[in-house]
């Protein structure tokens, strides 16, 4: 029986000790769980090392949300089968007999994990034996018109003809919580590189006009975070956003501080670390204001 799944793959998580990347795969895992929960949109999520395999699922709707979740490297749509070499035959002939003729060229990737009475190369042979004479079409390792992608995993295989980039980092939750200082839409660039980083986020904004960016970026990456109002022009403030960190138990402050206004960043950075306990973080410190606009696109911040 073959069924349609959505691979995850992920990259640091892969590099971290047996505990630590448990953690992790639990924390990814609820978020894919909330974000699929938040677009009312059924799913089952199951674990193996290196991967998270989505089923009974609606496949291209969960193409739209897998590039919002952080943790993510890539990801593939593809149809499970067993490893029986017949059974993968049966499925590598269905993805590629509507798109190879004689004037195509394809590459077949084989990787392989467990005991299995053939190879990788043994594999790719067979199979490709087999397109070319049902096709007509060409071998190209190395610049081919079209890839298939088989992996093997144990009993099971997956077979997939592309790898869809994933926004990547660390998932939410995992890494400590921060203030984020909300001034303009622009703002949320600041926030979303530390969410990237895997740190939830506490928001104090100065302006109710941010409200409305502020729920659309919330809403866009799966994402919760309460949300303070602050002077950002009063005397006061160093230490209205230091009450914040404390009640709140936030590991540091970002701010969305950059070169361009080089005196005013560098003054208020200076008054900012004197009154605070927790590290001041700026990551658009060296970004230009094109940079950022091109970003803010890029993320789904509205400006």
């Amino acid at each position: 029986m073959n069924d349609e799944v959505v691979i995850l793959r992920y990259g640091e998580l892969s590099l971290k000790s047996s505990y630590v990347r448990k953690f992790f795969e639990t924390m990814v895992v609820r978020n894919i769980k909330n974000a699929f929960k938040g677009e009312n949109i059924p799913v089952e999520v199951r674990t193996e090392r290196g991967r998270i395999y989505l089923t009974k699922t609606e496949i291209p709707k969960s193409i739209t949300i897998m590039p919002r979740v952080f943790g993510i490297v890539s990801f593939s749509p593809a149809i499970q089968t067993s490893s029986n070499l017949q059974d993968v035959s049966m499925v590598a002939h269905h993805l590629t007999k509507n798109v190879l003729q004689k004037q195509k060229s394809f590459a077949i990737r084989v990787t392989r994990v467990g005991t299995h009475p053939f190879t990788s190369q043994d594999v790719a042979i067979q199979i490709g034996n087999e397109i070319v004479k049902a096709t007509q079409a060409k071998v190209h390792l190395n610049n081919p018109d079209f890839e298939l992608f088989i992996e093997i995993r144990d009993k099971k295989s997956y077979l997939f003809t592309e790898k869809i980039k994933g926004v990547g980092g660390l998932p939410l939750g995992t890494q400590g919580k921060i203030l984020a200082c909300i001034r303009s839409p622009s703002s949320l660039l600041a926030a979303w590189y530390l969410m990237h980083r895997g740190c939830d986020i506490v928001l104090a904004t100065d302006h109710q006009s941010n409200e409305k960016a502020i729920d659309s970026f919330l809403s866009y990456w799966y994402a919760n975070a309460e949300i303070f109002p602050i002077d950002s022009t009063s005397k006061d403030f160093s230490n209205l956003l230091s009450r914040i960190v404390s009640e709140k138990k936030c590991d540091a402050i970002a701010m969305d501080y950059t070169f361009e206004k080089l005196s005013e960043s560098i003054s208020n950075l200076a008054q900012l670390k004197k009154n605070s306990a927790v590290p001041i973080l700026t990551p658009l410190i060296s970004m230009t204001k094109k940079e950022i606009e091109n970003q803010c696109k890029l993320r789904g911040i509205p400006l």
